[in-house]
């Protein structure tokens, strides 16, 4: 290729000792805020929902840092730098899903909860069979979001030190698994919080500094970037990169798909929602959101400058080479404008980026885990409507502990299968089966006065059952080149995400299961949670019984 695309193979072999060490400082510094934060963990409310003690401006930016994921940063630059506009999508979807969370979930989730999901979930229905639904879809799209965020890791570290060795990538997942274990173990909620918080400060303002240089490199000029974005294009014609259809073009239902799982999943992802819980009131939930969607929403106008400037200065062919491929467009970017000392900071950003967002996705899970299977299946043989556990708290945070340390080695597993994998891309597929799994449920409880438990566990199961399978008979696991098996073919459903299908028949189980249950529920619990919901009273009750 010309000039960009050799001088990107270049920059691929900059000094790794540097970068290394920028890594390392920063690691040593999250881990420290981590250790400090902890002092206070002591009780169930402060390892789960960090005792309630931020504010709304703090929480948003703690869930900026949550949301604006690996995938955020690293996948949808590369996706923007690649495929232009069709990897823009991703920016779109992301940001237009908070809308949603806003308008429909985010402070009445808070009103109603108290830790978990599922204690918004079965609330009103019968808690055994719900709370074990919950807790399996919950532990799911932890899953599959910590699939890219351990893909990302690998490709990044193998980036900075410039190795392309698939055994090397793993033994580096696997020390970014042992990271992570090790931050929640110590931290909780409350030092998860505050690395998220740090990391979403210095992730937006390098966003922001890579933005103005690259434009400033074109004259301000958004115009001279795009066409050099267009010089440096392998599509054909050249100028496709600007257009709609590059990577959807084949076949639009893939883009569909791919919309309504973006659009419609994050206000069903558990680790999210269980953000609203880390505030005193709800208020502070309704600020917290407010001040997210603005961070967020600057970010991911970045990210389209970032893009088709790695796309410009650096060139899709060298971004696809190099190690940790599509996802090495914005370090090689930052060597591109900077050197190796600003390709370290963006790198250990990033990188703070992974560890932060796996922090809040295994204590998520974790908190599921322990508290809805542990303290309220397990722990308590009948159903009450109260919705608490039995379990002694301190019994339940031990627990979480020690499922902290079986997710951090079924991460690190899962990642080492997903390493290569676009994430941005991965990620998707995490929102296409939180809106098919638990979405439906979530919006049933909250506005119909008619769903009942059986519509709430068909509609979970339903939902994360027809997700996964679909995305097992995909062309994500087998059948082409970039298959998580390339090497296999068995891949019977022709589109990449599942939610076209996934989604609405989520939806319609939980209204069937709801009608054929003849068993009802208790119509005065519906009409407590509905007041609870909607205007706050009885909310503290909920949270601190």
């Amino acid at each position: 290729m010309s000039a960009p695309a050799a001088t990107g193979a270049t920059l691929v072999e900059s000094n790794p000792i540097l970068n290394i060490s920028v890594f390392l400082a920063f690691v040593a510094v999250t881990l420290f805020i981590v250790i400090r934060a902890s002092r206070n963990n002591k009780t169930a409310a402060d390892y789960y929902a960090a005792g309630r003690s931020f504010t709304g401006p703090q929480n948003g930016f703690a869930i900026a840092g949550d949301y604006l994921s690996a995938a955020s940063f690293l996948g949808i630059c590369g996706a923007i730098a690649v495929n232009g506009y069709d990897g823009f999508l991703y920016s779109i979807g992301f940001l237009v899903a908070w809308l949603v969370a806003l308008l429909l979930v985010a402070e009445l989730m808070r009103n109603t909860g108290k830790f978990t999901m599922a204690d918004v979930l079965s609330f009103r229905l019968r808690q055994r069979p719900v709370r074990m639904a919950a807790a399996v879809t919950t532990l799911a799209v932890c899953f599959f979001y910590l699939l890219a965020q351990m893909a990302g890791a690998g490709g990044l570290v193998a980036l900075l030190l410039g190795i392309d060795d698939k055994l090397v990538q793993s033994l580096i997942i696997a020390v970014v698994g042992a990271l992570m274990i090790v931050y929640v173990l110590i931290g909780g909620m409350k030092g998860t919080t505050w690395v998220q918080i740090v990391k979403a400060f210095l992730l937006i303002a390098g966003a922001v500094v890579m933005t103005i240089w690259v434009l400033a490199l074109h004259g301000f000029s958004l115009n001279t970037l795009l066409e050099g974005a267009v010089a440096a294009s392998v599509s054909d014609p050249k100028d496709a990169i600007l257009g709609p259809g590059l990577q959807y073009g084949s076949n639009p239902w893939d883009f569909i798909s791919l919309g309504l799982a973006l659009v419609l999943g994050t206000a069903g992802l558990p680790h999210v929602l269980m953000r609203f819980y880390t505030v005193p009131t709800a208020k502070e939930a309704r600020r917290s959101v407010v001040w997210a969607i603005w961070l967020i929403g600057l970010f991911y106008l970045l990210t389209l400058v970032l893009g088709y400037g790695a796309g410009a200065l650096v060139g899709p062919e060298t971004i696809v080479n190099a190690p940790g491929k599509v996802n090495s467009a914005a370090p090689l970017l930052a060597l591109h404008l900077g050197g190796p000392i600003l390709m370290g900071f963006i790198s250990a950003v990033a990188f703070a980026t992974i560890l932060a967002v796996v922090a809040g996705l295994t204590i998520t899970a974790a908190a599921s885990f322990a508290h809805d299977i542990y303290a309220n299946v397990v722990k308590r043989g009948k159903d009450d409507a109260a919705g608490e556990g039995a379990a002694d708290p301190n019994g339940e945070v031990r627990v979480a502990r020690r499922t902290v340390i079986v997710i951090g080695i079924l991460a690190i597993a899962g990642g080492i299968a997903a390493n290569g994998q676009n994430i941005a891309f991965l990620v998707a597929l995490a929102f296409a089966i939180a809106a098919s799994a638990n979405l439906p449920t979530i919006l049933y409880s909250l506005f119909w006065k008619r769903f009942t438990t059986r519509g709430a566990v068909w509609s979970m199961y339903g939902g994360l059952g027809s997700a996964i399978l679909l995305i097992a008979f995909s062309p994500v696991v087998s059948g082409t080149e970039g298959s998580m098996i390339p090497g296999a073919d068995f891949a019977i459903w022709p589109l990449s995400n599942p939610g076209i299908i996934s989604i609405p028949l989520g939806f319609l189980l939980g209204w069937l299961g709801s009608l054929w249950d003849n068993r009802g529920e208790d119509r005065r619990l519906a009409a407590e949670m509905e007041v609870r919901s909607l205007t706050g009273f009885g909310a503290e009750k909920a949270v601190d019984h």
